[in-house]
């Protein structure tokens, strides 16, 4: 199964001889089938890796594939540790800029262009990480703490300026978020399926190329561009946004039941923390747009 995450839908916990593809979910009996050709699609015959795609061919004598050692597999212990030291970079280095970093009206301008150096630092080594073919885990760190920096800013511009409070109900929101689809996921509310991934794919390219267009409009053309991030139209599509964060949350679920499962490398614990920490970001980002666009309106 692949993500919308683009650090999953690069290289995913799913390879087929090494190479990155798409894989359902394990079946009745612990069988786990492999796909080729196209997401979904049963696997070839003769495939060696239909079983497992962590599997490893001896390619010296031919051997079929054996099932990957039990020693130095991906547990959860190791996508929770990881999260959440991603997780507390990203916190640190936001309160530090919350702090360090003033939004009065003699320091705006300043804070406000360190955030926006600090976001597309981020912004670049995150891109970076998702085209590499390992993760690194430094790489991941410091795109957590530079994040944090604009997010630090962020925050505080909206808390202290639009709406006091925002941070920490965007902060809450973000949990509920989170912990909701986490409990639908486990009781098999939400099934992540062909018909699920190509929803999602659909709505939030979508999205993505009418806030794009929204914002060209914006740049070029002075104002809010044509309404999308404010007014009645920017709530309707803060909601969309968040959902489909949602929807991505589910989507890394998989991914990570599916590694889990698999026998994946425990490395690609650093992955799973870090495509998390991006879908977390996207939800907290669009409840902090959302509580603006809705105090502002007041």
């Amino acid at each position: 199964m692949r993500s919308s995450n683009p650090v999953f839908s690069r290289r995913g916990f799913s390879r087929d001889n090494g190479y990155a593809g798409f894989n359902t979910a394990p079946q009745a009996g612990g069988t786990a089938v492999g796909t080729q050709g196209g997401p979904y699609a049963q696997p070839q015959a003769g495939n060696p890796y239909a079983q497992n795609p962590y599997a490893q061919q001896d390619l010296q004598y031919g051997a079929p594939p054996q099932a990957p050692a039990t020693t130095g597999r991906m547990t959860l212990d190791d996508v929770i540790l990881r999260t959440g030291t991603t997780l507390g970079t990203l916190i640190v280095t936001a309160a530090l800029a919350w702090a360090l970093l003033p939004v009065d009206d003699a320091n705006i301008s300043r804070s406000y262009g360190i955030a926006i150096g600090a976001g597309l630092i981020g912004m670049v080594l995150a891109l970076v990480q998702s085209f590499k073919r390992k993760a690194t885990p430094a790489l991941i760190l410091a795109y957590a703490a530079f994040e944090g920096v604009f997010l630090g800013v962020v925050s505080s511009v909206v808390d202290n300026r639009i709406a006091s409070g925002a941070a920490m109900q965007a902060v809450l929101g973000t949990m509920a978020v989170f912990a909701a689809v986490l409990v639908a996921y486990k009781a098999g509310w939400i099934r992540v399926n062909r018909r699920f991934v190509g929803f999602v794919m659909a709505a939030a390219l979508g999205f993505i190329m009418l806030m794009a267009i929204n914002l060209l409009f914006a740049v070029f053309g002075g104002g809010d561009g044509l309404g999308f991030r404010s007014g009645p139209m920017g709530i309707l599509f803060g909601v969309i946004g968040i959902l489909l964060g949602a929807c991505f949350l589910a989507l890394d679920f998989k991914q990570v039941e599916d590694g889990l499962a698999y026998g994946a490398p425990r490395e690609e614990a650093w992955l799973a923390a870090f495509g998390l920490t991006l879908t977390l970001v996207w939800i907290y980002m669009e409840f902090l747009r959302l509580i603006s666009i809705l105090n502002s309106s007041d």
